[in-house]
């Protein structure tokens, strides 16, 4: 057995059944022990988001508390959102969307819980940085017994920041500016590593700043033009939403060029490209949530639980809807070349809509990336490592824009799972300490 091949069967045991019920069992007991605080606190999460804007003046932290989601967002609202979700319903069905929201609602809790924790446990770094995330509630929440596991969690998410975050990013937008306007990939990755470097020798505060300007614009853009082209089909909206509905709990029968699926396989692939797309359980959000200027590690909290409800619920669906409506889901094509023919048969020069979102979602999910890395690679070298990490980044960029990266997304698959068990450890072992905040925090403000 080669090594590619070993590393493709270690990847479909990682990513099972187990680790998939292990995820979403993590959410469940997280949103019953918080009584639906999420779901119920949603438009308290969005005022908080609004007015975190500005952080009060004598707040811990150092970029904004909508600076800390926009770039928690940038890392997560990427490939998944197009390809991923097209990739879910070529394979699943429509009823893996059904799933996919089923993952969503859960994941705001983990998501929720991931901040309050962050900012319960942070520190400060050498240079007096905010710094945090799973490796720091690891060990100063569970005790310094646990530290073993800290520092695995650092070691994964490190390498996977390479190739989840990196490499495989720059492959993606490479491959389209290739394909759609003749682009070498060469220029392709110069490109994108002398973009990325600008930002990110600026900080987290730069990667914020530009995160805060770039996120939103990008996500308005991609969902107004998938507004465009299911106003287009909007009579076969209720349908669509009937049948995804109904496949969720019935399985979908064989059609075109779509080969059937049964109901596991609806929620196989939703719930897992649920979790690749908004990275709900695998610890990478709450590092940048560290980073916010706040004293309340709840109001943190219903802020971070937002990059969830709009990674999944909104751009997600918006996606979902585009491929659904125009019938296309049934040709047989996947991936991003599934999403670009939905836009496409909507109205003309769609396609390009999904040309610009992968070229932007990727760029921004190396910038998101970048910090996380980084932050990792601080915890288990320390402050030492960061001017050689951002080196080392910006030339992964054209390695990953001009190689061929099989080895390297499998590798990066499989730190990306193996980073999340640390994570969900240590959730439900501080659970308690996250329902005993909200409960406090929410009896003060009534």
């Amino acid at each position: 057995m080669d090594f590619r091949t070993l590393l493709g069967e270690i990847s479909g045991v990682v990513w099972g059944p187990v680790m998939l019920v292990l995820l979403l069992g993590t959410g469940l007991w997280l949103t019953v022990g918080l009584r639906f605080l999420p779901q119920r606190k949603l438009p308290y999460g969005i005022r908080m988001t609004l007015a975190g804007r500005t952080a009060p003046a004598g707040e811990d932290g150092d970029i904004s508390p909508f600076q800390a989601l926009t770039t928690a967002l940038a890392a997560t609202v990427g490939t998944g959102n197009i390809a991923g979700v097209a990739t879910a319903i070529a394979l699943g069905g429509p009823g893996a969307v059904f799933w996919m929201w089923v993952t969503a609602l859960v994941g705001m809790a983990t998501k929720y819980s991931e901040a309050v924790l962050a900012v319960t446990y942070r520190e400060t770094d050498a240079r007096g940085e905010y710094i945090g995330g799973p490796m720091y509630y690891i060990r100063n929440g569970m005790g310094r017994k646990w530290a073993w596991l800290a520092w695995l969690f650092a070691l994964f998410a490190t390498v996977a920041a390479f190739g989840i975050g990196n490499t495989v990013q720059a492959n993606s937008v490479a491959d389209v500016m290739q394909t759609t306007f003749g682009v070498p990939k060469g220029w392709t990755g110069i490109t994108m590593a002398v973009l990325a470097f600008v930002v990110i020798i600026g900080g987290v505060k730069r990667i914020g700043q530009v995160a805060e300007a770039l996120v939103p614009l990008m996500a308005i853009v991609y969902v107004l033009g998938a507004l465009a082209v299911i106003l287009v089909n909007i009579g076969e909206v209720p349908g669509v939403l009937a049948q995804i509905v109904g496949d969720a709990f019935t399985g979908t029968a064989a059609t075109g060029g779509f080969a059937g699926a049964a109901v596991w396989a609806a929620i196989r692939f939703g719930v897992a490209r649920g979790i690749f797309s908004n990275e709900a359980g695998l610890g990478s959000a709450p590092i940048a949530h560290a980073a916010a200027r706040t004293r309340e590690p709840v109001r943190q909290g219903t802020v971070a639980m937002l990059g969830t409800f709009i990674d999944t619920i909104v751009v997600c669906t918006m996606t979902a809807l585009v491929i659904l409506t125009s019938g296309l889901w049934t040709s047989g094509e996947t991936g991003a070349a599934l999403s670009a023919a939905a836009f496409g048969a909507g109205f003309e020069g769609g396609e390009l809509i999904v040309t610009f979102g992968l070229v932007v979602f990727a760029f921004t999910t190396v910038l998101g990336w970048a910090y996380y890395g980084e932050r990792t690679a601080v915890y288990l070298l320390g402050v030492r490592a960061i001017l050689p990490y951002r080196l080392l980044w910006v030339v992964a960029l054209y390695v990953g824009a001009t190689a061929k990266l099989e080895v390297v997304w499998l590798v990066a698959d499989v730190m990306n799972a193996l980073m999340a068990v640390p994570n969900l450890i240590a959730l439900l072992a501080l659970s308690g300490v996250v329902f005993a905040a909200s409960r406090a925090y929410f009896s003060r403000k009534g």
